[in-house]
């Protein structure tokens, strides 16, 4: 690799880079989508809320609160409240009762006295402390209940008017001099962009749904309730607030979010990078310095490192010890190829000289690739053993030469039943058999066969006595609950083996009349 955009690190931190943000984008729109509605419900719910509590706060207040209003509307060009007016209501109406009770004394108002009953002076100055009040109301409410504006509003003579009596968000208007609140401001509020104001006031109660308004602040949401203070409907009561700051929450919401689920993934992502990194990149990296140093130098010790470092029982180990197989094989090859006689000379160490098969020597390189196939969890063999029996009685009857002929015979029997398997001579008179595929698979039949072949020959009077031979069999299928290596296997067929032998022997079996009835 020349550059590191090459490596597979790299790529594996390119594709869950784009993983990640993937699973970012789409949980974001997710979280959008799902904290609109919730946002939205929440501040429409707080609409509700404001209203309702504004509603019944000025219902409580009766009909002092009805007459205040009408009197508010009545001489809204000679009240006077500052703009500057800093919510502290009290002293006007401190003002306010002892001004009733020097003009009243021992009345209440309200009770003894209704309010179009007093003179001017106390109508103005309970109009006065009562607007006052209100106002600090209904700003306090708008504050408390997170929404932007309260209102309350009377319809005007004048169609598709309001009265703002009472505005959380008061205007302004300049008097020579100093500015003061725009009292009772008539607007007009068009049918098309307050319908839901129109139908609550002539419904005469609360209605569902919000009207939404595009003014010089932006665009808001406003819902409406009537009020009767004084037993019949005398107003509205609005609540707004600002789309934007509707839109500002979701965001926020959805932004934090995102930010605590990329968190989690980009430490899961380092976490994860740094465990394939170490379990297996580093692994690869060995493996290709060796593979490289093998390349350049073509020493075949480095088969050994490389089979050291391949630990576990991954693929990439995996890959590593048959990478080590293959350079031994390659260097078996390489050898046998610039020498030609000393790979006569292995060829022939691998072979049996009195049968032509292969000997304990191929056996134990067979027995080696087994024990891989068990690392890697992908073994599936069975082992054959069958012994001659009466090698000795033949030996000593007829000569070495006749026990060579009953070895050979033996091995033509085993070698054509087990047409798929390798056979190995791996003693004097005892041969092994690897069973794989349809051997494996048909093991009792050939089995069968076996004993079959050897009692036909027992019976045939035309072959010498040598020639009918007699053999014990055992075969032993890998268990991995069983077996942890090739050797365990071998032991469990050698057992059955001799099992057959001691049975045949208890049985009463014999060897051929000619041969003397000797222990052998």
């Amino acid at each position: 690799m020349d550059k590191k955009t090459d490596s597979l690190l790299f790529t594996f931190a390119a594709v869950f880079t784009v993983f990640t943000l993937s699973i970012l984008l789409l949980s974001g729109v997710i979280a959008y989508v799902s904290q609109r509605a919730i946002v939205k419900a929440q501040c429409e719910r707080n609409l509700v809320s404001t209203a309702n509590h504004l509603a019944r706060l000025v219902e409580s207040e009766g009909r002092v609160f009805a007459d205040c209003h009408r009197y508010l509307i009545a001489h809204k060009d000679a009240i006077r409240v500052p703009v500057d007016y800093d919510g502290d209501w009290k002293p006007a109406w401190r003002d306010f009762e002892r001004l009733f009770n020097a003009k009243y004394p021992g009345r209440n108002l309200g009770t003894d006295i209704a309010f179009p009953q007093m003179d001017n002076d106390a109508q103005m100055a309970c109009a006065v402390s009562m607007y006052r009040k209100w106002l600090a109301v209904f700003e306090g409410a708008a504050r408390d209940f997170g929404i932007r504006h309260a209102c309350y509003l009377v319809p005007s003579d004048r169609p598709l008017h309001m009265f703002r009596v009472i505005d959380a968000v008061p205007g302004e208007k300049l008097i020579p001099g100093k500015k003061y609140i725009d009292l009772c401001a008539e607007v007009r509020e068009p049918l098309e962009e307050h319908r839901k104001m129109w139908e609550a006031w002539t419904s005469g109660g609360a209605v569902t749904g919000f009207d939404t308004h595009d003014n010089a602040q932006g665009k808001t949401y406003a819902y409406y309730t009537v009020v009767r203070p004084d037993g019949e409907k005398a107003g509205v009561i609005e609540t707004e607030i600002d789309i934007a700051d509707v839109d500002t929450a979701i965001l926020k919401n959805t932004l934090v979010q995102m930010a605590g689920l990329g968190v989690i993934l980009i430490l899961g992502v380092i976490c994860l990078l740094f465990a394939i990194h170490r379990k297996h990149i580093v692994k690869l990296k060995q493996m290709q310095k060796c593979v490289l140093a093998y390349a350049q130098t073509k020493n075949a010790s480095i088969a050994t490192e490389i089979e050291r470092n391949a630990t576990g029982q991954d693929e990439i180990s995996s890959l590593a010890r048959r990478i080590s197989s293959m350079i031994l094989e390659l260097e078996n090859y390489m050898k046998s190829l610039g020498e030609a006689t000393l790979a006569q000379g292995k060829e022939l160490a691998n072979r049996d000289a009195l049968t032509g098969i292969r000997n304990k020597a191929a056996y134990d390189k067979e027995a080696k690739r087994l024990a891989w196939s068990i690392e890697d969890r992908s073994a599936q063999f069975g082992i054959g053993l069958i012994d001659l029996n009466f090698l000795r009685r033949i030996n000593e009857t007829f000569g070495q030469e006749k026990g060579n002929i009953a070895i050979r015979k033996l091995c033509g029997i085993v070698c054509n039943l087990f047409k798929h398997s390798p056979v190995f001579r791996i003693g004097g008179d005892e041969f092994a058999v690897i069973l794989e595929n349809d051997d494996l698979a048909n093991r009792s039949d050939l089995t069968a066969k076996f004993a079959a072949a050897l009692d036909e020959m027992a019976r045939d009077e035309t072959l010498s006595a040598w020639e009918r031979i007699s053999a014990a069999i055992g075969i032993a299928v890998f268990d991995p609950a069983k077996d942890d290596t090739v050797e365990d296997v071998f032991k469990r067929a050698e057992k059955a083996m001799n099992t057959m032998k001691l049975q045949a022997r208890e049985s009463g079996a014999q060897p051929s009349p000619a041969l003397p009835n000797l222990t052998g």
